[in-house]
């Protein structure tokens, strides 16, 4: 981890590593190439690994015929590589992303055990033998078997920003946590198109939206990818949006998650707060830093500059704005002045 630096907000020291963009302009989706060869590869486990998966597989399949909660096992993907480079004359990011096939028992058998050792009595683990001492960005495709769309989502009409808790039921070492609005990992059932086009990542974010939010395609939103960031401490990779309802309140929200959605077990709890940079800071640093997922306060600093810019008119001076907020934030929260 030593040679990632994390994302700092205030006096919260986050374990997400922002690799490309800084929320002050998009990331085109032209610029964004997904390569995926469906059944070419395979992601290659060492044989420790290889147990664990085989131990979650038979638990998982001795919880389903007891009649209790289990994970099913969906395929997905390893991320073999992120590269960034620029265009040629307006020095626009340009990010390819190479994927190989993996399922999610493979993502639980890496992701939940990096520090689990390898062999009885010894020290050595995941964590140590493969990112400690090296750059993660690089590290094995098996240690990264997800790769997670992210999305900071405001309410238009009453300008609110959407928290979300992770309930006790998912999977992996972020239940129980404030994270992004809604967030899902690219899966191949969902997210392969059947024309044989590539895999779009704006298409992923309007699949969170609509399985977690129930915001419908018809729905208008302006939906902007802002960065690629690295969870150091579940090593997973994830792509940040932001998304604004231009049409939808917070009370529209929960009136159509009250009628049913597809994926309302996944969160536990939302908050809806005023989407300026003064109450989304606090809301951030007032809680403990465990309460988070590495990812989330970076994805919604990312999505506060962003605002920031466009209500300067584009000036990427903006991202000043939000710093001078932050430190606004930290006085409330170190002084008598504190909120709350």
């Amino acid at each position: 981890m030593a040679l990632r630096d994390r994302m700092v907000i205030g006096r919260l020291t986050t374990d997400c590593h922002i690799f490309e963009g800084d929320g002050t302009r998009p990331i085109h989706e032209d610029n964004v190439q997904i390569i995926y060869e469906p059944g070419l590869r395979r992601v290659d486990l060492p044989v420790e690994v290889q147990r664990w998966r085989q131990d979650i597989e038979a638990e998982q399949q001795r919880r389903q015929a007891a009649g209790e909660r289990y994970a099913w096992n969906n395929p997905r993907f390893a991320v073999e590589s992120v590269i960034v480079s620029r265009t040629d004359e307006a020095e626009e990011p340009l990010v390819r992303i190479s994927l190989c096939d993996a399922d999610y028992y493979d993502f639980l058998a890496t992701s939940i055990n990096l520090d689990r050792p390898l062999r009885e009595g010894e020290p050595a683990t995941l964590r140590s033998q493969y990112l400690d001492h090296a750059d993660p960005v690089t590290a094995p495709a098996f240690l990264s078997c997800s790769f997670g769309v992210n999305v900071a989502v405001e309410t238009g009409p009453d300008h609110k920003m959407v928290f979300a808790r992770r309930s006790v039921t998912v999977e992996g070492r972020n239940k129980e946590r404030w994270n992004s609005s809604v967030n899902e990992g690219l899966a191949a059932i969902h997210d392969v198109p059947e024309d044989g086009s590539p895999i779009s990542l704006h298409a992923v974010a309007r699949r969170a939206l609509r399985e977690e939010l129930a915001v419908q395609d018809e729905d208008d939103v302006e939906l902007e990818l802002l960065a690629f960031a690295l969870d150091l401490r579940n090593h997973q990779w994830a792509a940040f949006y932001r998304a604004v309802l231009t049409e939808l309140t917070a009370d529209d929200i929960i009136a159509r998650r009250s009628r049913g959605i597809e994926d309302k077990w996944e969160h536990d709890r939302f908050e809806f707060v005023p989407a300026d940079p003064d109450s989304v800071l606090d809301f951030v640093l007032e809680k403990k830093p465990e309460a988070w997922t590495p990812c989330g306060p970076a994805l919604f600093y990312l999505a506060l500059v962003r605002a920031a810019v466009i209500a300067r008119g584009g000036d990427r001076s903006g991202r000043l704005d939000v710093e001078a907020a932050e430190r606004r934030a930290l006085k409330r929260l170190e002084g008598p002045g504190r909120r709350g």
